[in-house]
């Protein structure tokens, strides 16, 4: 069931704009980045009390959590550390198998209609029955993760849900609200916390707008 919006943090451009130099970036990152959005404390203690939301609403059955790469990693390892030390309906530590996944839905530039997934055929086959929690950085039109239900459906698990640290308030949404949510943005190019530029940014503890001369500098070639 999608998380309703009171339930998380709604990231306003003109209230969080924290100053770059009130935190500490790495150097040479200094031009690269407009402002900070989320500090990477309330990056944490967020991702501390999704923890508990998520394992509270599960029983005594094992989930496989499994992180959607490359820029889910972090938020996905952080997850993991804090649901370790949550307690499920009964009062109860979660048992959790981890699981890892690889989506694409782009040729190039385009799309190619369905989503492509880097695990095999046994693998996908193995989900069958099983408790499922998809684990992902960013919902931007929400496209691919609906293409990527649709073929996870396929193989029969118990049940799907999806967590996502940041959901995009963008007009080009297909209307898809994941079970989960940390923040929801601004329509902008965030970087850091493990999001990435062609790459880049992430070493970058907090989740940043990036600036136009970031844009132009790090632009693949």
């Amino acid at each position: 069931m999608p998380m309703d919006p009171s339930q998380w943090i709604d990231v306003k451009e003109d209230k969080f704009k924290y100053q770059i130099d009130h935190f500490v970036i790495p150097g040479h990152y200094k031009d690269d980045v407009e402002s900070i959005l989320i500090p990477h404390g309330l990056i944490m203690d967020r991702i501390a009390k999704l923890a508990q939301i998520i394992a509270s609403e599960y029983d005594s059955e094992r989930i496989v959590v499994c992180c959607v790469l490359k820029g889910g990693h972090q938020f996905f390892s952080d997850l993991i550390t804090y649901m370790k030390k949550a307690l499920n309906k009964q009062g109860k530590t979660l048992p959790m198998t981890l699981e890892f996944i690889r989506v694409k839905s782009y040729e190039n530039d385009k799309s190619t209609g369905k989503v492509q997934v880097s695990m095999t055929e046994k693998e996908l086959q193995d989900l069958k029955g099983k408790n499922l929690l998809l684990v992902e950085d960013i919902i931007d039109t929400g496209n691919t993760m609906r293409k990527l239900l649709e073929t996870l459906a396929k193989y029969e698990p118990k049940s799907v849900k999806v967590a996502s640290l940041l959901l995009k308030k963008t007009p080009l949404s297909c209307g898809y609200v994941p079970d989960y949510v940390g923040f929801a943005i601004p329509d902008l190019f965030v970087v850091g916390y493990c999001l990435d530029y062609n790459d880049i940014f992430r070493d970058l503890d907090h989740i940043c707008a990036i600036s136009e001369s970031g844009k132009t500098k790090y632009a693949t070639k």
